[in-house]
C-alpha cells in the first residue's frame, strides 16, 4: 500500500453503492463535513480514508478490488484513496446497531427510558467484543503501510477504541479523534458497565487530541476523566494528563458549507421543488422542520408545539403551513421504527383537527429528498430546530444560508449549534410544547427588519468554521 500522511477513519465512507437495472454497479459520492474537509486536502496531500462497507452493495464493491481500495477501481473520488473495508455481518451488526447505534448513542443523548433500559447482561458483553473486533479492524487497516509519523483523524463513537489500539503498535503516529455527538455527564455515562465506560475513555485517550463540536461537550468529557479514571484535569490549559502523556481538548465547531450549499441549491430539481411547494402551501407562512425520524430530533414535541399554536392563537389557522420533512433512520432499531409511527400518528391527528377543504395545516413526508430540503429552507419564514440534545445540528446553520428572504431560527437550548446561534435565534426548553408553542408565535410575527437582521447575523456565525477550516484546524492541533 502506497505511504500515507493523513489516514482517516469514519464508519461511513466518502461512497455508498447501488444497483443499476442491468446489473451493474453505480456509486455516489457522500455529501457532509468530513467529505468536504477531507476533499479540500485530498488534492495537496497524500491521503487514505478507510471506511466500513453499508450494505451488501457496498461489500460486493469492496471484495471486487484488491484490499477493498475503491480508488484503484476507476471510481471518480476526487483525489480521495478510499479502502473500503468488508467487517463480517455479524460482527458489523453487533458493533454498529447494538452497541454504537443502540447504547453509545442513547448514553450520549441521555436518551434511556431508565425505568425498563438499559440492562447490560452477557448479551451485551458479547456484543461489545464485536465492537472491540470492530474497533481492532480499523486499526489494523490504518497500520498497514501507514508513513512514520503520519496524522490520523479518526471519526466518532463508532470508532473509540482505535486511537489505544494505534498508539499501543505505532507511538509515532499523531492521532486526532473527532466526537460528533454530546458527551454524557459523569451522573449519566456512569449508566455504562464500569469497565466498558473506562474502556472508552482510555481507547480515545490513546489520541494526541481530543475534538469536540461544543465546549460543554468538551467539559462533559473532562469531568468523566477525573470521575472514573483519576486523570488529572488542567482546565486552564484544556488537557488530560493520563498514562504518562498529556492530551490536549479543542472544540471544532463544524459550520455551513455555504459556497457548496448555494452552488448545489441553485440547481434546477431545487427550483422545481420550490415551484411545488410553494403551490401546494400557497401564501401562508412557512414553518420548516427537517430532521432524520432520530430519537433525539424530538419531532412529537415539536408537531406538539405546533398543535398548541393553533389551538392557542387561533388567529394563525389558515396563515401558516408546516412543512415537516424527516428522512428515515435506523429502522433496524425497534425504538426508531416505533418513534417514526407517532410521528406520522401525531401529524395525521393535527391535519384531522384543523384542516379545513382549503388549507391543510402540516405537510409531513418521510422519505429522502435532499433537493426538497434545500427548497424548504429557501422559502421558510421560521425553522424549527428543537432537538432533545445534538452535538452541533447543522440544519440550524444550513436554513439561515439558504433563506430567500431571512427566516426566524426557533432553536432548542440543547443543540450544539446554540453556542453560537443563540443570540439571534428564539431559544427553547426542548421538553416545553407550551415555550415552543409561543416561540413559534413569536417568530412568526418578528417584524421582517428584525427578522432579516438576525438572520444575516445568524449566517456570519453559522459559516465561520466551513468544513475545510474545520478539518484544517484538527489537523493543525496535532502539529502542535
Amino acid at each position: 500500500m502506497d505511504k500515507a500522511q493523513i489516514l482517516v477513519a469514519s464508519n461511513r465512507g466518502p461512497v455508498s453503492f447501488s444497483v443499476n437495472a442491468d446489473g451493474s454497479l453505480d456509486y455516489r459520492r457522500g455529501g457532509g463535513g468530513l467529505v468536504s474537509g477531507l476533499s479540500s486536502v485530498a488534492a495537496d496531500t497524500d491521503t487514505l480514508w478507510v471506511c466500513a462497507a453499508l450494505s451488501d452493495t457496498d461489500r460486493k464493491a469492496a471484495a471486487d478490488t484488491p484490499d477493498g481500495r475503491l480508488d484503484r477501481a476507476g471510481f471518480d473520488l476526487g483525489g480521495m484513496r478510499v479502502r473500503m473495508l468488508d467487517i463480517p455481518p455479524d460482527v458489523f451488526a453487533n458493533a454498529y446497531t447494538s452497541v454504537a447505534n443502540s447504547t453509545l448513542w442513547f448514553v450520549q443523548h441521555l436518551l434511556y427510558d431508565t425505568p425498563n433500559k438499559p440492562a447490560f447482561d452477557a448479551g451485551f458483553r458479547a456484543q461489545w467484543d464485536d465492537y472491540r473486533a470492530y474497533n481492532s479492524a480499523f486499526a489494523e487497516a490504518l497500520l498497514t503501510g501507514a508513513a512514520d509519523n503520519a496524522r490520523v483523524a479518526v471519526q466518532d463513537y463508532h470508532l473509540a477504541l482505535v486511537p489505544r489500539l494505534l498508539r499501543g503498535r505505532r507511538p509515532d503516529l499523531r492521532i486526532a479523534h473527532f466526537s460528533h455527538t454530546p458527551w454524557a455527564p459523569p451522573e449519566y455515562f456512569r449508566k455504562l458497565p464500569t469497565e466498558i465506560g473506562r474502556e472508552l475513555l482510555e481507547g480515545m485517550l490513546g489520541a494526541d487530541h481530543l475534538g469536540f463540536l461544543s465546549r460543554r461537550w468538551a467539559d462533559a468529557f473532562l469531568r468523566c476523566c477525573e470521575a472514573f479514571l483519576r486523570a488529572d484535569v488542567d482546565w486552564a490549559k484544556r488537557t488530560v494528563e493520563y498514562g504518562g502523556r498529556v492530551i490536549d481538548i479543542g472544540v471544532h465547531p463544524l459550520g455551513a458549507d455555504a459556497e457548496g450549499l448555494r452552488e448545489r441549491a441553485a440547481a434546477d430539481d431545487v427550483a422545481e421543488r420550490r415551484a411545488a411547494l410553494r403551490e401546494r402551501v400557497g401564501d401562508t407562512k412557512l414553518i420548516v422542520r427537517v430532521d432524520r425520524t432520530e430519537l433525539s430530533k424530538n419531532i412529537v414535541r415539536g408537531l406538539e408545539a405546533y398543535r398548541e399554536l393553533l389551538t392557542t392563537r387561533p388567529e394563525w389557522r389558515g396563515r401558516v403551513s408546516h412543512l415537516a420533512f424527516a428522512y428515515p433512520s435506523r429502522g433496524d432499531v425497534p425504538e426508531y421504527r416505533e418513534y417514526t409511527e407517532s410521528v406520522k400518528r401525531v401529524a395525521k391527528e393535527i391535519n384531522d383537527e384543523f384542516g379545513t377543504a382549503e388549507w391543510t395545516p402540516l405537510i409531513l413526508e418521510v422519505n429522502d429528498d435532499y433537493p426538497r430540503s434545500l427548497a424548504s429552507y429557501q422559502l421558510a419564514d421560521v425553522l424549527l430546530v428543537n432537538p432533545i440534545r445534538d452535538g452541533m445540528n447543522l440544519v440550524a446553520k444550513e436554513g439561515p444560508v439558504l433563506s430567500h428572504d431571512g427566516c426566524a431560527l426557533v432553536l432548542s437550548t440543547e443543540a450544539g449549534a446554540a453556542d453560537e446561534l443563540g443570540s439571534d435565534a428564539v431559544l427553547v426548553n426542548p421538553f416545553d410544547v407550551s415555550e415552543t408553542a409561543e416561540a413559534l408565535h413569536t417568530a412568526l410575527s418578528m417584524p421582517e427588519e428584525e427578522r432579516r437582521s438576525r438572520c444575516e447575523r445568524l449566517v456570519e456565525s453559522a459559516t465561520a468554521m466551513p468544513p475545510q477550516r474545520w478539518f484544517a484546524e484538527q489537523l493543525r492541533a496535532l502539529d502542535h
